[in-house]
């Protein structure tokens, strides 16, 4: 369970950089992801078996949201929905900043690259969880470049899960169910600096994830503090060449409860002079397929589509998921038990 911590623990993936990984130190590798997500939830990795730099992920992220990155009414051709009623893509795409809300910041988010399901929407409701990524028709580069992180931080996360298979005295194999059709997000944020007039301490309030694994590049900025058991909140600061990996809410009811979803939070930065900073923060959240069984360790199960959408309306900007979960738990067409 979650302890007092101070500090976040710090665990290298030199182990996974041969091709032949030693399987002692594998098991050594399994046994420090074990005790870090047991005591507080999340980890630094460093080590990482990435071709991407922390400057090539953020170049992303400055290319999309920076002084010279898209207009706004660019971002809008690929805002989802819930934005522009007149565009497809549910999803996937670019979301602006909520006016009055709690979380400031605008994203974008892509899903696994091409992805070819072949299971059916839970529902043909407005919210297809399926659907293939939106891009600006002249950003082919950068579209290139972000599926290709998101395929090499799909296969980082592939390898994690193998590793906390073991921990739990299960075959390497064990989460590989996951992986097929998998629904995995990539979300480049932007939180822009906060006007000093409002006064706002948070950037992003406390939660924890809902999914099963996160693995965040942040930038230099600094802000996101981890809560202990006491109540404390522990600064996790950018520590060089380094992802920052966290326990979501349905991977802690898999584990039966060994493993902890921590309550995090996002403080606003300021310089020396006061002024407001900006963030650009990179999120990957690992996520199984529409209806993979997502199964715990103790027998409980749920189909991983009506989790998420049932975490949905909870988060911003999907604000009118409610109604579509009511639908597809109401309906009898999905018995599962939820956890």
């Amino acid at each position: 369970m979650s302890t007092s911590f101070s500090s976040l623990p710090v665990v290298s993936l030199s182990a996974l950089s041969s091709p032949s990984p030693d399987p002692g130190e594998l098991t050594a590798l399994s046994t420090r992801l074990d005790e870090a997500f047991s005591t507080t939830g999340f980890v630094y990795l460093k080590d990482l078996p990435l071709t991407f730099s922390h400057e090539d992920v953020f170049a992303l992220c400055d290319e999309f949201f920076g002084a010279n990155g898209l207009s706004m009414e660019e971002k809008m051709t690929l805002a989802k929905k819930t934005f522009i009623k007149t565009n497809k893509n549910t999803y996937r795409g670019y979301f602006p900043t909520q006016a009055g809300a709690d979380n400031v910041k605008e994203g974008f988010e892509l899903g696994t690259p091409s992805i070819k399901t072949t299971v059916l929407p839970l529902t043909s409701s407005k919210f297809d969880l399926t659907e293939p990524n939106v891009f600006h028709p002249s950003y082919a580069d950068f579209q290139a470049r972000c599926e290709m992180l998101h395929t090499e931080l799909q296969s980082l996360a592939a390898r994690l899960l193998s590793l906390l298979a073991i921990s739990l005295g299960k075959p390497a194999t064990f989460f590989d169910h996951y992986l097929f059709e998998s629904l995995s997000t990539l979300r480049l944020l932007h939180y822009p600096p906060v006007p000093a007039e409002r006064q706002q301490e948070l950037i992003c309030t406390p939660h924890t994830d809902s999914g099963i694994l996160t693995l965040l590049h942040q930038d230099s900025t600094g802000g996101l503090e981890v809560q202990n058991t006491e109540g404390d909140w522990i600064s996790a600061p950018y520590v060089p060449g380094s992802i920052v990996v966290n326990i979501g809410d349905l991977m802690a009811k898999v584990s039966g409860g060994r493993w902890v979803a921590t309550f995090h939070r996002v403080r606003s930065a300021r310089r020396e002079s006061g002024e407001a900073k900006g963030r650009y923060s990179v999120p990957f959240f690992f996520e199984p397929g529409l209806k993979c069984l997502v199964k715990s360790v103790e027998g409980d199960e749920v189909v991983y589509g009506v989790h998420v959408l049932d975490k949905m309306k909870g988060w911003v900007e999907f604000q009118d998921v409610a109604e579509e979960v009511a639908d597809i738990v109401g309906d009898g067409r999905m018995e599962v038990e939820a956890f």
